[in-house]
């Protein structure tokens, strides 16, 4: 019995990938199936970073297609291949950047900025091209957080030159001034810093930029929604009613201005005793997840209050790289992969497609 394409497609649309929770075939993940006599080759392009899961999926993949009667040798290439989504309607995507991640909070001491750090790791270790902004220019913590110190050159004229820490480029307001300075600015001057620390800085390729935007909902978060083309957004709170109440405004806001909720991320949900294992809800249980249901957003994941998380992030070391096998980690690394697949799952940016049409005067 000859083996045909559309027997192929049919062993392979048995295969669920494990991430999105849907079959290879239905998602266009399948590419270029060639069949050469008894022997069968084969792409899977994965929309999102997954270099911890090819292994897996190439293993199911092969072991569906061997199954079809009359399948000889079965080759298959198992890539990622990330791409720029649809942004805010009117805004142009930035130079080298393909899709921007917003971290934000209703209020500051919730751990957004650690959140953001271990998130933009957590992408890079799965094989994306990340970058950080902080965009906190008040308190920058970035520049502590990653362990990255030093003041940003300058090749190309009126142009900064990315830090780099673990693998990430990294931009902060923190680099140019001195730790101990505060930064006693008006809204306007703030935010005249930020979008020129994001449109001045030269991002090498990124596959994703984590901006870690300052809590609340001013002139520098309203910016930000309002002129930078950014693909979705995540909300970090606790459980506390308090800290939930001010996360329901920061995610109202995005929603006023056409940005996607990607999900929301509880830190501090519950404590459990290094002595006894003893655990308790020191800010309230279930806050974070009672959000997602009441505004139809997802729920990306709850992460525990941990000395280990505070002590890394204050040596410079987060918890994705220090303890890249740890519980915790493995927590950060799940949430990155269910952003990287809502963002996979948004409508792609056509707008290179479309040619530049010029009204000339004849």
């Amino acid at each position: 019995m000859a083996v045909t394409v559309e027997n192929i497609q049919n062993a392979l649309q048995t295969v669920i990938d494990p991430n999105t929770g849907k079959d290879l075939v239905s998602t266009k993940s399948v590419k270029n199936i060639k069949i050469n006599g008894a022997d069968v080759s084969f792409e899977v392009v994965l929309g999102y970073p997954a270099k911890s899961q090819i292994d897996l999926i190439k293993k199911a993949v092969i072991e569906a297609v061997q199954k079809v009667p009359g399948v000889g040798n079965v080759d298959a290439n198992v890539t990622m291949a990330i791409v720029a989504h649809a942004v805010q309607r009117g805004v142009k995507l930035l130079p080298n950047v393909k899709n921007i991640i917003a971290v934000s909070s209703g209020k500051g001491g919730v751990g957004k900025s650690t959140t953001a750090a271990n998130l933009a790791l957590a992408l890079a270790a799965e094989g994306a091209t990340v970058g950080v902004l902080d965009a906190d220019i008040y308190g920058p913590s970035q520049p502590m957080m990653l362990g990255v110190r030093g003041r940003p050159e300058t090749i190309v004229e009126n142009t900064l030159e990315p830090l780099r820490a673990y693998g990430l480029q990294v931009m902060s307001i923190g680099f140019l001034i001195d730790a101990d300075n505060p930064m006693v600015w008006r809204g306007p001057m703030a935010t005249s810093a930020m979008e020129q620390l994001l449109q001045q800085t030269n991002w090498q390729d990124l596959d994703y930029l984590i901006v870690d935007m300052p809590p609340g909902t001013g002139d520098i978060q309203l910016t930000l929604s309002q002129k930078v083309p950014v693909t979705g957004a995540i909300v970090v709170t606790t459980p506390q009613d308090i800290a939930l109440l001010d996360a329901k405004k920061g995610l109202k806001m995005f929603e006023k201005v056409g940005i996607p909720i990607l999900g929301i991320v509880e830190n501090m949900s519950i404590y459990v005793c290094p002595n006894c294992n003893h655990q308790e809800h020191i800010f309230g249980e279930g806050g974070g997840q009672k959000m997602c249901e009441q505004y139809g957003v997802d729920f990306l994941g709850s992460l525990p209050l941990n000395l280990s998380i505070r002590e890394q992030a204050d040596s410079g070391k987060p918890t994705v790289v220090a303890e890249p096998e740890s519980a915790i980690s493995d927590i950060y690394k799940t949430i990155a992969r269910k952003v990287a697949i809502q963002v996979a799952e948004m409508s792609k940016d056509m707008t290179s497609k479309f040619p530049n049409i010029v009204v000339k005067n004849t």
